[in-house]
């Protein structure tokens, strides 16, 4: 997919309108949406917010418009946007967060539903993964059925990615279903869990396994809130940014692993933070819109997933989810190199690009055979089977049903310290 370069502009009808000095760009027709099309390009929406530009992306589900992604640097359009994209009156709207969130942004978000006729509630759990299961559903119901939540009700999932996982599918299965949407801080959840509509809990230690396919009404991601991770909560969504170039666009990842990027990116620098979300999700987006239930090219965003989701498990999520990812990457990126798809010198880069992100490639504290043993309980298994998911060349995936038992434990072999 291409995108419209300046000295293309000038095949395009468009009017510009000066408003106090800005520029208010509104690109125009079906028939510049047609050329877009016939050539390939990609017509981005772009809005304004204060003196920022900020993007946006329409997700489409079974050919039709389901939501939109607004990428902005505060939340300052949360409320009108969710107007004008839902325009729906809601009587009762709860803020779904956590332990950690909440300190940082519940109060904020708040104030901004309380300015509606909605009667407003928050629900907030304990912080981290081992929350993520039926008994903290259990307890968002209570909250539901005594709040009076009925099916024009609205969950605001505030949060990273277990808040949106278990709000979503709080929501996909309180009265048969009510609205939800999304409100991602960190960036795991902005460039991944939040786009998709996949929600879900772990049940038993399995990662995962209850869940349902349930689109939200908005994802709205204010990128400044990317400011209060730690190092090591930011590295861990920068797994799933190098997974996305990998599996997809080459010159993304070759842009990932410019000196300059990594430290703008590092940095939080919200020039670099806008392009490397903008292009994750657009990444994911088409793939979701072209295979919505995994049956597949879906499963091609699981690099690095199987693996890394049994290295996971075993260390009892201790270990970040973006952590495992690289981790299963470099197993995968070997696998990869062993079918004579991606050459040695290729995989040895993945392993470079996730360090140079303060990623892990070696993992201590369990054997192969554990590993193996966890990941025979993946969801992708097919019969005895893993349909596990390869690199046919940087930026293009594919899957793969052949490996042996033997074939996984030297791919394990390679990340164990």
């Amino acid at each position: 997919m291409n995108l419209l370069a300046p000295d293309d502009i000038w095949c395009f009808s468009f009017f510009v309108v000066k408003d106090f000095c800005r520029a208010k760009l509104f690109i125009m027709t079906s028939y510049v949406q047609k050329l877009c099309a016939k050539y390939n390009y990609e017509l981005i929406n772009i809005v304004t917010t204060g003196d920022i530009m900020a993007k946006e992306l329409n997700i489409n589900y079974q050919g039709e418009y389901s939501y939109t992604i607004a990428i902005r640097p505060n939340f300052d359009d949360l409320l009108s946007l969710l107007n004008e994209k839902v325009g729906k009156t809601y009587d009762n709207i709860c803020i779904v967060t956590d332990s950690n969130v909440a300190g940082y942004y519940l109060k904020e978000v708040l104030d901004i539903f309380n300015q509606t006729d909605s009667n407003i509630t928050s629900f907030s759990f304990t912080a981290g993964e081992e929350s993520k299961n039926l008994d903290t559903v259990k307890m968002l119901y209570e909250h539901l059925i005594i709040k009076k939540f009925t099916r024009k009700s609205l969950l605001v999932a505030l949060g990273g990615g277990v808040v949106g996982d278990l709000t979503g599918f709080a929501a996909s299965t309180y009265l048969r279903g009510i609205d939800f949407i999304q409100v991602p801080t960190t960036l795991l959840s902005q460039v991944d869990s939040s786009v998709g509509g996949k929600t879900g809990v772990d049940f038993d230690g399995y990662k995962n396994m209850i869940g349902a396919f349930y689109m939200p009404r908005l994802v709205y991601m204010n990128l400044t809130t990317l400011n209060s991770l730690d190092d090591y909560n930011f590295a861990c969504g920068m797994g799933e940014v190098i997974k996305s170039g990998l599996i997809a666009d080459k010159d993304f990842y070759n842009w990932l692993k410019e000196k300059d990027v990594v430290n703008k990116l590092k940095a939080k620098d919200f020039e670099a933070l806008e392009h490397c979300v903008y292009s994750c999700c657009k990444i994911k987006g088409h793939v979701v819109e072209v295979d919505p239930t995994e049956k597949g090219i879906r499963a091609y965003l699981n690099f690095g997933h199987t693996l890394g989701h049994a290295i996971e498990k075993h260390s009892n999520f201790s270990i970040g989810h973006g952590q495992c990812v690289s981790l299963g990457m470099v197993c995968a990126s070997f696998l990869s190199n062993k079918l004579g798809y991606i050459t040695a010198d290729e995989a040895s880069d993945i392993t470079n690009t996730c360090l140079l992100y303060d990623l892990p490639i070696k993992v201590s504290g369990m054997t192969s055979a554990q590993v193996l043993e966890a990941s025979k309980s993946d969801k992708k298994m097919q019969g005895t089977k893993i349909k596990f998911t390869v690199l046919k060349a940087i930026g293009e995936a594919a899957s793969y049903l052949d490996f042996t038992d033997e074939d996984l434990v030297e791919a394990i072999e390679k990340v164990l310290d």
